[in-house]
């Protein structure tokens, strides 16, 4: 018979087992916990949205031009013959429950959530295919304060998880609708002064989505970028007056910046203010938190006009910035010899559990494999239960640190362990 051959896991996804599973769990947890309670703190609802959506909810919304939609999204048909995307991000879903689900009521609204995206993009440190967000949204608020409140939310999180020191805001303004298509054209006419010095993917790109060679990792690509016109040059009084606003506004809430006037973000619906939060301690991908205003997209997927803003932070990636917890071990390993008192240990563990004390018991070997299993698990105690131990009433308790053994009648186990 032919040997069957098991399926390797999909690139991009993660299989954990034990001390590395708890260890990321215990990670993954507290980095959710802090944003929850920040999020409590400047008032955001939590929201909850599909994990899958219309395929164009997420095409008109970030647009057709862009890597998201045009390489990286996980579309299928279903069963229906309907083209259903796995959402690669929270903004477009939030934004097209915004517009079908009547919450222009509640505008301006300020709404945040959690939970796994799906990517089709290149493995890197942190990153993966299915991975998990932080996001965070003020959705019907035009005014300066918006962006300023979510950034000031955003920096108040990385100061809650100790992770502050050493990540910088990087801050950028691509201006209103006018000042963006003034500065695509001039974009576009420099870039095609030098397409021979361009790669292949910023050729494609410069019919696309030209401010995307602004962030060309390509070597190729840096002498072109690096001396393309900045959007200062084009920017509005209307749209100078912003960003003045946003920066002052930082200023005064204490929270440092810096001006990258290169920075641009990957998807066709951001406006005004673009931001990210970066930091060498991952390598050369070190965004762990990025967003911007996004007036025009609930526009686009047929609601009213509405300016909004927000970001999104990868939890793998914060996580990984943060300490390593205190791995919870069990306290007691439960040792019986013996069919009689392996039933008597089944009843003992049950109510150690039921009073909070973290216990273990193996289901096979003699007494010196058992002893071994129970030093490796990193138990405090040890109890050990044999036909002679039954017969008197009591379990021999053993200091599995200092070896000491002490006689303790049944009945009086369990406080004992609790008290300990």
């Amino acid at each position: 018979m032919a040997k069957i051959e098991t399926p390797r896991p999909v690139r991009g996804t993660q299989d954990m087992l034990g001390g590395t599973a708890e260890a990321f769990q215990e990670r993954f947890a507290h980095v959710v916990a802090a944003f929850d309670k920040v999020r409590r703190l400047y008032g955001f609802q939590r929201v909850e949205v599909p994990v899958f959506e219309a395929t164009a909810v997420f095409a008109r919304s970030l647009g057709e031009s862009t890597d998201v939609v045009s390489k990286e999204m996980y579309t299928f048909d279903d069963r229906g013959g309907d083209s259903i995307t796995l959402r690669p991000e929270f903004t477009a879903g939030i934004a097209r429950a915004y517009v079908t689900e009547g919450w222009q009521q509640y505008a301006p609204l300020k709404v945040a959530t959690n939970g796994p995206l799906f990517r089709y993009e290149r493995p890197q440190k942190g990153r993966f295919r299915q991975f998990h967000q932080l996001d965070a949204e003020i959705i019907g608020a035009g005014e300066p304060g918006a962006d300023i409140e979510l950034l000031v939310f955003a920096d108040q999180l990385l100061r809650e998880l100790g992770v502050s020191e050493g990540v910088t805001l990087n801050l950028n303004t691509l201006g209103d609708a006018q000042s963006r298509e003034a500065w695509r054209a001039a974009l576009i006419a420099h870039f095609e002064a030098h397409r021979d010095q361009l790669s292949e993917e910023s050729l494609d790109r410069l019919n696309r989505n030209p401010l995307r060679i602004l962030d060309s990792k390509d070597p190729r690509d840096r002498p072109v970028a690096d001396s393309a016109p900045d959007i200062d040059a084009y920017l509005t009084d209307e749209a100078k007056a912003f960003f003045d606003k946003v920066t002052a506004g930082l200023d005064a809430a204490g929270v440092a910046w810096e001006r990258n006037s290169r920075l641009v973000r990957g998807l066709d619906y951001y406006r005004h203010t673009a931001f990210e939060f970066i930091t060498d301690r991952l390598g050369a991908q070190g965004t762990v938190l990025g967003g911007g205003r996004y007036d025009g997209l609930i526009e686009n997927l047929g609601g009213p006009a509405t300016p909004a803003v927000g970001w999104a932070a990868g939890i793998e990636r914060l996580a990984m910035l943060i300490d390593a917890p205190q791995q919870d071990r069990p306290s007691v390993a439960v040792i019986p010899m013996g069919e009689a008192a392996e039933t008597k240990a089944t009843g003992i563990i049950a109510d150690l559990r039921r009073n909070g004390v973290a216990c273990d018991m193996g289901y096979r070997g003699n007494m010196k494999k058992r002893m071994q299993r129970a030093n490796a698990s990193g138990a405090a105690w040890a109890i050990i239960l044999g036909d002679d131990e039954l017969a008197r009433g009591e379990a021999a308790l053993r200091d599995l640190r200092s070896g000491e053994q002490q006689a303790v009648p049944l009945a009086a186990l369990v406080e004992k362990l609790t008290a300990l």
